[in-house]
């Protein structure tokens, strides 16, 4: 266990929004290392870091720049205790080559991107030290050059590991829910059910909850997570996810009219007025989203199984269009995305109706 007298070493490589958030609130209690870009860390090395929960003054934090240690190579991993990955799924297999020359044996490596296989990348490169997924539940916004705010709730879960302990216990101790579990596929499963979502709120432009509130947008969410739900059924997986609901239920609350899904799902729309998903962060910086790894992860196993996904498979077309369009890019509403999420199942159906009788 670690004390006041010997901090938890912890290098956070791919501080963005999530990584610079969990770096702020564990450095009071950890000695914490960021590695990212020059335009993520030169405004905190100018002003320090601050970062908040969005539930009153008293839950923010002011860090001074010299409580934390700013890097833009990962050479830091030499000593660290814990390295905590928070690079965009598709970064991971570049990041980890990046700091695999510099890792410490025994080190615990902690991969916490989106997506189902981003762990699986890091361990691959990785044969020092013991690698385990992590779960972030919840949205970060960057609300100014060094300040980063948590936009909606929930508990961080990390894979069982006896290596994990000191890590979960500095993230209790900086006020950080969390918890280990024994089924942590499962986890990752339900948390790109959730994050479906990603792709609907980005295309939309609408702030989070305005989005979730919106009905015919979250019939869209609900006609992806209905075929990924079939797949992953399909694959042998059964999603969790950190709500009291099972993860089949999700499609038919998120279909239930207005009022009753503002009564019922609660902590679904406990987020920020302006809270957006960070794969409209990326439509509005002109980066390359994550959707491969979301709606794309869903329509790719759908093929090895021999199924279809076509909404999934047509919100990939259209995130993709999203990105090339850049500034132009449509804003779509309700009506019209599942109207189009609509001709694209009925598309299936003629062509597997033809095939059936060819």
């Amino acid at each position: 266990m670690t004390s006041p007298d010997t901090p938890l070493r912890i290098t956070v490589i791919g501080a963005g929004v999530v990584g610079c958030y969990l770096g702020g609130r564990l450095a009071p209690h950890a000695d914490v290392t960021l590695v990212g870009r020059p335009h993520v860390l030169d405004p905190i090395r100018a002003v320090g870091l601050t970062v908040e929960s969005g539930e009153g003054e008293g839950d923010r934090l002011h860090l001074p720049a010299e409580s934390l240690t700013l890097a833009e190579s990962p050479e830091s991993v030499r000593r660290s205790d814990v390295v905590l990955v928070c690079t965009k799924a598709g970064s991971t297999a570049a990041a980890t080559a990046e700091f695999v020359p510099f890792l410490r044996r025994g080190s615990l490596v902690v991969g916490l991107q989106n997506g189902l296989h981003s762990a699986d990348l890091i361990r691959d490169a990785v044969d020092v030290a013991p690698v385990i997924a992590g779960v972030i539940p919840f949205n970060v916004a960057r609300t100014g050059p060094a300040t980063y705010r948590r936009t909606s709730t929930g508990e961080i879960r990390l894979a069982e590991h006896p290596a994990a302990a000191p890590l979960i216990d500095v993230m209790r101790r900086a006020g950080l829910q969390v918890r280990a579990t024994d089924d942590i596929q499962a986890v990752l499963h339900g948390k790109v059910l959730l994050n479906l979502n990603n792709a609907v709120q980005a295309l939309s432009g609408l702030p989070l909850r305005t989005e979730l509130l919106d009905h015919d947008l979250r019939r869209c969410v609900a006609i992806c997570q209905l075929e990924a739900i079939r797949v992953f059924t399909a694959a042998g997986v059964v999603p969790r996810v950190p709500l009291a609901v099972p993860a089949a239920l999700l499609p038919t609350i998120m279909r239930l009219p207005t009022p009753v899904f503002r009564r019922l799902a609660t902590t679904v729309v406990r987020v920020d007025a302006d809270g957006t998903s960070s794969m409209n962060d990326d439509l509005v910086r002109g980066r390359p989203t994550e959707i491969d790894v979301l709606q794309g992860k869903v329509v790719k196993m759908a093929r090895r199984l021999g199924m279809e996904a076509p909404a999934c498979e047509r919100m990939v077309e259209l995130v993709h269009e999203a990105e090339r369009d850049g500034d132009d890019r449509r804003q779509w509403t309700g009506d019209a995305l599942l109207a189009e999420l609509m001709r694209a199942r009925q598309r299936a159906r003629r062509q597997a109706g033809k095939a059936q009788s060819s």
